[in-house]
């Protein structure tokens, strides 16, 4: 018997999971979280996170799994899992795995690039470097020591950034030359299924879901984390700006703006990603689900 990866992809806001949950109690099967922000317990409202309701409506894995504390790395979750696909696959043939980040729904599909271990006083210096510096000064860094790779990564992104930069500085050669990956063998197939909509409808849903973030209680969530803002987990998109905020670099009103403004970036970032790939099928984020699972039911028949 043949086994089934669908992974549900597309711009943060646009309705993934709950098009997951509808596929997933059709097919009688489980959901894979590929968003490395709802990873973690501390945090659940500025990632998203499923509500309870959702969670129980199907079978969820990889949805706060982890502390902030943890060292997880994409990794990590591919290992991981695999096993758990394994698992899933003993019991039904297909299994859903809904992805937020690109490079994690891409490690499980085809594996990851062998890189040197780090270490993570190097990962540290970096991540001070960003924080005192900003993204010019990592600019400049990954220019000299891969140019090749700086030429088509993603610079705002600074995660990825500082990646490569701690691999070049622990090795002593190019990020790039490390990406000569061989596709592992898979004991299934994948479908991939985008969710998109018009700019201006999915910049507003965008708008809505912070707003909606705020009214429920986002920077209390924020404020607590204040401690540990240096982890490397919370150098993301919502914790970040409230971050500045309690620090009086910005109003409330402004850091509600800046994450609006930077969750529109970020999508579009996304959607950068994955439309470089022409195997991905896109939906319209109205389609009615009934469409979707026809096309599955041709692809795996």
């Amino acid at each position: 018997m043949t086994n089934w990866l669908v992974t549900i992809v597309g711009p943060t806001a646009i309705g993934k999971t709950a098009l997951a949950i509808e596929l997933a109690k059709h097919f009688k099967t489980e959901i894979l979280s590929g968003d490395s922000r709802q990873f973690y317990k501390e945090m659940s409202i500025g990632t998203a996170v499923p509500s309870a309701k959702e969670l129980e409506a199907a079978p969820h894995h990889f949805i706060q799994h982890l502390s902030i504390e943890d060292n997880y790395s994409v990794g990590h979750f591919e290992k991981d899992t695999i096993a758990l696909l394994k698992n899933i696959f003993e019991k039904q043939p297909l299994a859903i795995l809904v992805g937020g980040s690109g490079m994690y729904v891409d490690a499980v599909i085809n594996g990851l690039d062998e890189f040197p271990r780090v270490k993570p006083v190097i990962r540290d210096e970096l991540n001070k470097l960003y924080t005192s510096n900003g993204l010019g000064a990592l600019h400049k860094l990954l220019e000299q020591k891969d140019p090749i790779y700086y030429n088509k990564v993603d610079l705002q992104n600074h995660q990825r950034i500082i990646r490569a930069l701690e691999v070049c500085i622990s090795s002593g050669k190019p990020f790039s030359s490390f990406q000569q990956k061989k596709k592992p063998p898979r004991n299934f197939n994948v479908i991939k299924i985008g969710l998109n909509a018009d700019r201006a409808i999915l910049y507003d849903r965008i708008n809505k879901r912070v707003d909606h973030m705020i009214t429920v209680g986002l920077v209390e969530e924020v404020k607590n984390l204040l401690p540990r803002k240096r982890l490397n987990a919370l150098q993301t998109v919502g914790y970040r700006e409230l971050f500045a905020h309690f620090e009086s670099e910005y109003t409330l009103k402004e850091a509600i703006e800046k994450i609006k403004t930077n969750t529109r970036r970020f999508a579009k970032r996304q959607l950068t990603w994955y439309r470089k790939d022409e195997d991905i099928k896109w939906f319209d984020f109205q389609t009615n689900v009934t469409e979707i699972i026809e096309f599955i039911k041709t692809k795996t028949s």
